[in-house]
């Protein structure tokens, strides 16, 4: 009962957070700068996208509801991180958990999300003609619903699991945000995290490996598609209506995968940080650069609004 107890109530302590005040600082103002960018960033483009009925289209309600998950995606760990460079570098177990799990349940909707831009990009390029009856805002919907439940339910058992196992060694987290792995290295019973850990990589293995072949199978249709048309323009029409996404899934899940795909491989505690800030900073900071530079309707779409927003105030 007392080491029940002592588990409830067990904190972890950020101990990769600088604790000299001028980096503290330094990392703050940068950090807070690319959260507020990632929030106004996506936030923009959700505006814009409703705002304009000609970017009403499966495409860009796809865009939109990534969007949406983005800000929540880093919204689960960066203001923790910005409250540990300024203040305490400590979490309470029950805040951890809940952290690991709208991390994952978020980070895994996208996922599936990103699955489903390559299903709808597969159906508008290569059934052209069925597409608009295929791909109908109902399916849409629906599919956007699919990923968030499968996002939101897959983390769950992991969650629960790890909530039971007894914590009283250390208690120094060395990572930037509650995670499955550091967390379960800190867990004292080492026969059960050892088995943790293998069944943790084994699911987030065939989380990863099933979306990354799905994609890539919807992209080999894809380039299948675009080397038959004979024209130049148009096989760069059609292959622009695809960059964006695909640079948005290699730069997502090749992060991704190298913190989740490594098995028994270790990295030092440099790379492991500066893995995590890839796919959880710095991935979500170029999405909306990508899908506002990289896209002429958005783009376009964005200076009629800031156009107007000028004429309004001069």
């Amino acid at each position: 009962m007392e080491k029940a107890n002592q588990t409830t109530a067990h904190e972890f302590i950020f101990s990769v957070f600088p604790y000299s005040w001028r980096d503290s600082v330094i990392c703050f103002v940068l950090l807070l700068f690319i959260y507020a960018f990632i929030v106004v960033g996506n936030v923009v483009i959700i505006t814009v996208v409703q705002l304009n009925i000609h970017l009403h289209t499966p495409m860009y309600f796809f865009i939109s509801a990534l969007s949406f998950l983005e800000i929540w995606y880093t919204t689960a760990t960066i203001p923790k991180m910005l409250s540990c460079l300024l203040c305490e570098k400590n979490i309470s177990l029950n805040g951890c958990l809940l952290q690991m799990y709208f991390f994952h349940s978020t980070g895994i909707s996208e996922v599936c999300l990103l699955t489903a831009m390559a299903f709808d990009r597969y159906l508008a390029i290569c059934s052209p003609l069925h597409y608009p009856t295929i791909m109908t805002p109902k399916l849409c919907a629906w599919l956007t619903l699919g990923c968030c439940v499968c996002g939101f339910v897959t983390p769950l058992p992991e969650i629960a699991w790890i909530s039971t196992l007894p914590f009283c060694g250390s208690n120094h987290l060395e990572h930037i945000f509650c995670d499955f792995l550091p967390v379960l290295r800190l867990a004292c019973t080492d026969t059960q995290a050892i088995l943790m850990i293998q069944v943790v990589d084994v699911v987030h293995a065939v989380e990863i490996i099933t979306a990354v072949m799905l994609i890539f199978m919807s992209y080999v249709g894809i380039v299948a598609v675009i080397l038959r048309i004979r024209s130049t323009e148009g096989r760069r029409k059609a292959f622009s209506t695809c960059v964006s996404h695909l640079t948005v899934f290699l730069l997502f899940f090749g992060s991704v995968a190298l913190m989740y795909l490594r098995f028994s491989a270790t990295y030092s505690l440099f790379w492991d940080t500066a893995i995590a800030l890839a796919f959880a900073v710095v991935s979500p900071f170029f999405n909306p650069i990508i899908y506002s530079l990289r896209n002429k309707e958005i783009k376009e779409a964005i200076k009629k609004h800031m156009s107007q927003v000028s004429i309004f105030f001069s």
